[in-house]
């Protein structure tokens, strides 16, 4: 049995240095508190070598020049918990959630899968990596021995068994994360070292620290022993960042999403997922100036506090270029009104896409492309212009409206059926023409032709439209259709299916005919709202 414990070093200053990759190789600084109060509460080594110490008050550190000053983000500390405990399950089921710094794995059965105890501690430290965390991994066959031998020794550390006591004892003893009145009591008895203080007689050590002392003393020797405490499985996909400045326009903006999505889909693709949609939620700050109202109008509603959006895509993506340049698309269509305060991405996790290509088959544009190829076209002529039609649940003659354009690829199905030859596909391709049927479309025109009916005992005998003269040789109708009298949109139509045979002499004026024009059947309609007669379309 074995265990491994993954620590971060500076923790809550990694956590903005993820948000902010540009930092990194600066001089940094971290406060924290309410003004006038605030203090500095993490530096890294560029800040302290210019100067800067861990509790400096504000006015203090705004001294030195050439330090980055970031107020602390528990929101990015939350944000990359979660992405610790998520890397660390994809490498064991079996994981502690410790403290926000540290987590604990059971490698008990992993080395079938990963190998051995150094290269799942390698593995774990570049998974680490790609978060952009610098991590310490420790592995041990005591949980706390781990535990501790990741927060006392920089990089990698094995301790063998039975060489517990001998490798920790070494440590300072505030690696073990005593309280303040036993740190001070040891501190005065010259007690530093864990080795030290495993040396002290345990019965004597009791009566005067208590038990605190006797765990400590366990601690120290590497002999405590206790189970793993399970983290509850939770797969959330989230990405927040406070903005130290306002955001107002859309490039700074597109800047912070695409830090915020190479986070999101390196945590996708670490557990074989990918985003299946993308929901985007930006805390708003003040509205942009506006025209003052005029005297006497109603003031204008107060500007909603939060922007929301949901982008849904045709197949799960987790390539992050292409989701911000589907976000920019859907950003400057609608923008915020207002400022940006806050950034908050979640993705709802699916299974990657698996396509089989074809050997001798042109594939197909991919679906990733095409939705941006579609999101840019919505963006020129409107969301509501570009998609699939779908005919509406209505008896209203030719309603439709437009629906996500969305295909579905034409998969080979093989079917294994007993007793299916190839003699029996034959005879199937033979009987087909046999059950083939003649089947009749209308060809609806849009918009449709204005006509004149002359009519004789109230059916139509005679039409022109469009430069062009008939006879009606026959007529069914009419069929009436009506509804949405309720609303402006209402229809009151007498529909009739008529064959015309157009004179000899009859001039063709127009140009945008629907291809060669001749005798044959139509449909036309007299619309009682517009008084008025149309031709809908011709039957092919």
């Amino acid at each position: 049995m074995a265990f491994a414990s993954i620590y971060v070093p500076d923790f809550i200053l990694q956590a903005v240095l993820c948000a902010e990759p540009a930092l990194r190789g600066r001089a940094v600084a971290l406060w924290d508190g309410t003004p006038p109060l605030r203090s500095v509460v993490a530096v890294n080594d560029s800040a302290t070598q210019a100067g800067i110490e861990i509790g400096m008050t504000e006015p203090q550190a705004a001294q030195f020049c050439g330090v980055e000053k970031r107020n602390r983000s528990r929101t990015c500390e939350e944000s990359l918990h979660i992405a610790l405990l998520q890397m660390g399950r994809t490498i064991s089921p079996r994981i502690e959630d410790t403290t926000l710094d540290t987590i604990v794995l059971d490698l008990t059965g992993l080395h079938r899968f990963w190998g051995s105890q150094e290269k799942i501690a390698r593995e774990l430290a570049r998974r680490a990596a790609e978060l952009g965390l610098a991590v310490n991994v420790a592995i041990a066959a005591n949980i706390d021995v781990a535990l501790h031998a990741a927060r006392g020794f920089p990089g990698i550390t094995f301790i063998p068994r039975g060489e517990e006591s001998k490798r920790l004892g070494r440590l300072p003893v505030r690696t073990l994360s005593p309280s303040v009145e036993i740190l001070e009591t040891l501190e005065r008895w010259g007690v530093s070292r864990c080795e030290e203080l495993a040396a002290l007689p345990v019965l004597q050590l009791s009566e005067r620290l208590g038990q605190e002392g006797v765990r400590l003393h366990e601690l120290a020797r590497g002999a405590s022993v206790r189970s793993l405490v399970l983290a509850e499985s939770e797969m959330r996909f989230e990405e927040e960042i406070e903005l130290e400045d306002a955001v107002e326009e859309l490039e700074p903006l597109a800047f912070l999403l695409g830090r915020l999505l190479d986070q999101l889909c390196v945590r996708l693709q670490a557990h074989a997922l990918a985003a299946a949609a993308i929901h985007l939620r930006l805390t708003l700050g003040d509205a942009f100036e506006k025209e003052p109202p005029i005297r006497g109008e109603a003031p204008a509603a107060e500007a909603p506090k939060n922007y929301e959006k949901t982008m849904r895509l045709p197949v799960p993506m987790r390539d992050s270029k292409l989701l911000l340049n589907l976000l920019r698309l859907q950003l400057q269509a609608d923008p915020p009104q207002a400022t940006i305060r806050k950034i908050a991405l979640a993705a709802e996790a699916a299974r990657h896409r698996a396509a089989q290509n074809g050997l001798f088959r042109r594939n197909s544009i991919d679906p990733e492309k095409l939705e941006l190829i579609i999101a840019r076209l919505a963006n020129l002529v409107g969301s509501l212009n570009v998609g699939s039609p779908e005919t509406m649940d209505t008896h209203r003659p030719g309603a439709f409206r437009m629906k996500r354009f969305a295909p579905t690829p034409n998969e080979m199905k093989f079917r294994r059926k007993t007793g299916h030859t190839i003699a029996a596909a034959n005879r199937k391709a033979e009987d087909e023409p046999k059950l083939r049927r003649a089947t009749v479309a209308l060809r609806n025109f849009r918009p449709e032709w204005l006509a004149k009916i002359e009519l004789r005992e109230e059916r139509p005998l005679h039409i022109s439209f469009r430069g062009m003269r008939g006879r009606i040789v026959a007529a069914s109708g009419p069929w009436r259709t009506a509804g949405d009298w309720w609303q402006e949109e209402a229809w009151h139509h007498d529909e009739w299916d008529i064959y015309i045979r157009f004179d000899s002499g009859a001039l063709f004026l127009e140009r945008d005919l629907p291809g060669e024009v001749q005798d044959g059947l139509y449909r036309i309609y007299y619309d009682g709202l517009r008084r008025s007669w149309f031709v809908r379309g011709r039957y092919d």
